[in-house]
């Protein structure tokens, strides 16, 4: 046992006895992983606001034999203009519940962790809705290995693909349809494959096809694979 470095970015908190907290971060190197900060509840915690969600922060760890203990915190980016605009922390909420739901513990994570900051940067600088949501979890799905496909058929790769399956994995033609696959509106399909080739700091010009149903699509397909609700989401688009 003794003292380690990691850096990541703070997912959630919980507390844990009468003044401490459990921190759940995302390392690019340790995946998620909790750890404990001492007496981060009481007035006069040297840790202040440093240990809490959306920060990006460097730290110092006492190895514990079931949790590691935080014994030194340095901000390293603190997206502050999140906190200012109640639509840009639901979406960034979002962010974070996503990262939480497909990282795993002691599993690099830094293609993960890398889309989280870039995502969290966005929304710092004044880009956000729907399209960057979409994006977003396009691209989580896409570091899962579970791209959904946009421009041929999942199953056979025919360009004529008029339905959408989140079982089979994205469009399908009418011969590898399986029951359940709908059609989507038209532009729908199209929509989807300029966000999902799209940079999440620099999203495309808008379409005619409603960002709502963009992302209602992505946020099913990636429910489905996650087999878990997005609990933010709902907030978002109350």
């Amino acid at each position: 046992m003794g003292l380690k470095h990691d850096q990541g970015i703070v997912l959630r908190t919980y507390a844990f006895g009468e003044a401490d907290n459990i921190i759940v971060f995302l390392s690019a190197t340790n995946g998620k992983v909790r750890s404990v900060a001492k007496g981060v509840r009481k007035t006069k915690s040297r840790f202040g606001g440093r240990l809490q969600p959306f920060m990006h922060v460097d730290l110092v760890l006492y190895e514990g034999r079931n949790l590691d203990t935080i014994t030194q915190v340095e901000t390293i980016e603190s997206y502050p203009n999140i906190r200012t605009d109640l639509d840009r922390f639901v979406e960034a909420s979002t962010m974070l519940e996503v990262a939480d739901a497909v990282a795993q513990e002691d599993e690099a994570s830094a293609g993960l962790l890398l889309l989280l900051h870039r995502g969290l940067l966005a929304l710092n600088d004044g880009v956000g809705g729907a399209d960057l949501m979409t994006v977003y979890m396009l691209k989580v799905a896409g570091v899962l290995g579970l791209a959904p496909a946009l421009r041929s058929c999942a199953g056979c790769g025919a360009s004529s693909a008029e339905r959408f399956s989140f079982d089979a994995g994205g469009v399908v033609c009418s011969s590898c349809a399986p029951s359940g696959a709908y059609k989507l509106r038209d532009g729908v399909t199209a929509r989807l494959a300029e966000l999902a080739d799209s940079d999440i700091q620099n999203l495309p010009q808008p379409s005619a096809v409603p960002p709502s149903e963009t992302l209602g699509v992505t946020r099913r397909f990636l429910e489905y694979h996650l087999e878990r609700k997005i609990v933010s989401m709902s907030v978002m688009q109350e």
